[in-house]
């Protein structure tokens, strides 16, 4: 028949004390290893700055950065470049597309300090005497855009999509623009736009 432990002296039961021993052991145990992983407090917040070269729209840009700096924060903080736009800053909206070594690129979702290739962005598309770009006059011409906050980021990602080859159709346009949204839903005006330009840029 089971009998309860008398308690001790002091009122408290063994298997209480055994418990309570076992819980501060492992408690004890943790916290040092807490404090092991956690950074000296001289370290904690300090930003890991790093000397950091950025060729945009065929200019050589020295930084020194946060080594957690996105391309589109150093694009509009650093160099003043403010039309790649900052949309939801998630990656989801297209607005921050740039073209990094002619590739379409969320440049909200990609750090300064790990790119390589040269950067194009909407204030480098058009010629060198101030010559539109055939997107960039296609999309003035098919009133592709209403309050233009996607249009930086639409005309870039649509570059792309004709260099890719993805214009033969309405359809295949729209699919592979459809990483770019437009809060005004001039959509038919942009495909519209697209495929004028890329009849001449595939001619030249």
């Amino acid at each position: 028949m089971y009998t309860e432990t008398p308690p001790c002296a002091s009122g408290v039961h063994r298997r209480d004390l055994l418990k309570a021993t076992v819980v501060g052991t492992a408690l004890t145990s943790a916290a040092g290893h807490l404090e092991a992983a956690t950074p000296p407090a001289t370290e904690k917040g300090r930003p890991q700055m790093l000397p950091v070269t950025l060729v945009v729209n065929g200019r050589a840009n020295r930084l020194t950065l946060d080594s957690r700096t996105t391309l589109l924060d150093a694009m509009r903080n650093d160099l003043g470049l403010t039309g790649s736009k900052k949309g939801c800053d998630h990656g989801q909206c297209g607005a921050c597309t740039v073209l990094v070594g002619g590739k379409r690129t969320l440049s909200c979702l990609t750090l300064a300090a790990m790119v390589r290739e040269p950067v194009t962005t909407i204030e480098g598309l058009a010629g060198a005497d101030g010559t539109l770009h055939p997107m960039q006059q296609a999309f003035i011409d098919q009133d592709a855009f209403q309050c233009g906050y996607c249009t930086p980021g639409q005309i870039l990602s649509a570059v792309a999509c004709v260099d890719e080859g993805h214009v033969r159709d309405a359809d295949e346009i729209r699919e592979y623009m459809s990483g770019n949204l437009c809060r005004c839903a001039a959509y038919p005006h942009i495909v519209a736009a697209i495929e004028q330009a890329a009849r001449q840029m595939q001619k030249a």
